[in-house]
């Protein structure tokens, strides 16, 4: 579809923060995920370490 872009990218986040977070299936049983409510991406994104790296991008 024109107009459309997708993007996978790879960061750390601090492992003890993540605690809080249960791994969720997500379509298939090797796709696993945290899911991260959206009110707390602001407390989540404060945990991440490092450098966020652009992996793949799709058009």
């Amino acid at each position: 579809m024109k107009g459309r872009a997708g993007y996978v990218t790879r960061f750390e986040v601090e492992s003890d923060f993540l605690t809080r977070y249960p791994v969720q299936q997500a379509g298939g049983r090797t796709i696993l995920e945290l899911w991260v409510p959206a009110e707390e991406l602001d407390e989540f994104n404060a945990h991440i370490v490092g450098e966020i790296r652009l992996t793949h991008e799709f058009s």
